[in-house]
C-alpha cells in the first residue's frame, strides 16, 4: 500500500497505547479508521479525540478473544465503512511476572485467548473484507520483541510463548498471501510507555475476573520511559509502506537477537559433531 487517503482500517486494541497510536497515525494519513478495544469507556475517550482531531471514525467495544464477538464486528464494520483495507490485530494483555511453571490455567486461557486467539479471531473475521474487494491491503499483527527472545529473570515466559505464536502465524500468513496485494507485517517493539501490565483490570470474569495488579517492578517502570505509542504508530505507516515483514522499533535487542542466534547456530555445530562421530547421515 502506497496511498492511504478514503481507505479503511480496523484496530484493536486502540483505546489507548500501541492501538491508539497506530489509529492516530492512520488517520493522519487520512485513514478512515475502526477502532477497538474492550475497555468500552476508554474507546470512547479515544473515539471523540480521534474526531475531534478530523478524523471519521467509529469505535467498536469488542473482546477479541470472543469469536463470536469479532464476527459481529467485522459485520459492524462493514456495514459502517462499506469495506475495509488495513487490518491491526493489536490487543494484548501482559499479566504480573511469573515462573511458567505457576502459572494456572485460567491465567493460560486469557494469555492465549487475547495474543495469540485475538490475532487469530481477526484473521478469520477481518480478512475477507480485504479479499472481497480486490484492491489490496495490509495486514499488521502485534507481536513482541518477546516474541524473538525471553530475558532471563523477567517471568515473562507465558507472555513470551503467545508471542513466538504471533510471530509464527504472521510469517505463515505472509507466505499464504504472497502475490495477492495483500501485505503482511509483525510489529515487534521493545520497550513502549503504555499502561500493558493494567491489563489485569479488564479480564473477563471467564478468564477469572479482573484484579488489581501488584507493584510494578523496575522493568514495568522502565515502560514509562518507552517509545511514545505514536511514536510507534508512525513507524507502522512507514513500514507498511515499505512492506516490511518485521517491524522493529528499537536497536537495543539487536545484540540480544544476535546472541540467542550464536547459541542456536553452536546447537546446530554440536549435532554436526555428534552425527558425524556415531555415523549418521542427517
Amino acid at each position: 500500500m502506497q496511498e492511504f487517503a478514503g481507505k479503511v482500517a480496523f484496530v484493536t486494541g486502540a483505546a489507548h497505547g500501541i492501538g491508539l497510536g497506530i489509529a492516530r497515525a492512520l488517520a493522519r494519513q487520512g485513514v478512515r479508521v475502526a477502532i477497538a478495544d474492550i475497555a468500552a469507556d476508554l474507546l470512547e475517550t479515544a473515539r471523540a479525540g480521534l474526531a475531534a482531531e478530523g478524523a471519521d471514525v467509529a469505535a467498536f467495544p469488542v473482546d477479541v478473544s470472543d469469536a463470536a464477538a469479532m464476527d459481529r464486528a467485522a459485520a459492524a464494520v462493514e456495514a459502517r465503512f462499506g469495506t475495509l483495507h488495513i487490518l491491526a490485530n493489536n490487543a494484548g494483555v501482559a499479566p504480573p511476572p511469573k515462573p511458567v511453571s505457576t502459572i494456572d490455567l485460567a491465567e493460560w486461557a486469557w494469555l492465549i485467548g487475547v495474543n495469540l486467539y485475538g490475532v487469530i479471531h481477526g484473521i478469520r473475521a477481518f480478512l475477507p473484507l480485504i479479499r472481497r474487494h480486490g484492491e489490496g491491503g495490509h495486514v499488521v499483527n502485534t507481536a513482541s520483541i518477546a516474541g524473538f527472545q525471553v530475558r532471563p529473570g523477567r517471568g515473562t515466559g507465558g507472555y513470551a510463548a503467545t508471542k513466538y505464536a504471533v510471530v509464527a502465524l504472521t510469517e505463515s500468513l505472509a507466505q499464504e498471501l504472497e502475490g495477492s496485494g495483500i501485505g503482511v507485517s509483525v510489529l515487534c517493539p521493545a520497550a513502549v510507555n503504555t499502561t500493558i501490565y493494567q491489563s489485569t483490570r479488564r479480564r473477563p470474569q471467564r478468564f477469572g475476573g479482573p484484579f488489581e495488579p501488584p507493584p510494578a517492578l523496575p522493568d514495568q517502570i522502565a515502560l514509562a520511559d518507552g517509545l511514545p505509542p505514536d511514536a510507534v504508530g508512525e513507524r507502522v505507516v512507514q513500514a507498511i509502506r515499505d512492506e516490511e515483514l518485521f517491524i522493529f522499533t528499537h536497536d537495543e535487542p539487536r545484540a540480544w537477537l544476535e546472541a540467542r542466534h550464536r547459541r542456536v547456530l553452536a546447537a546446530f555445530d554440536s549435532a554436526q559433531l555428534y552425527n558425524r562421530t556415531h555415523g549418521i547421515d542427517a
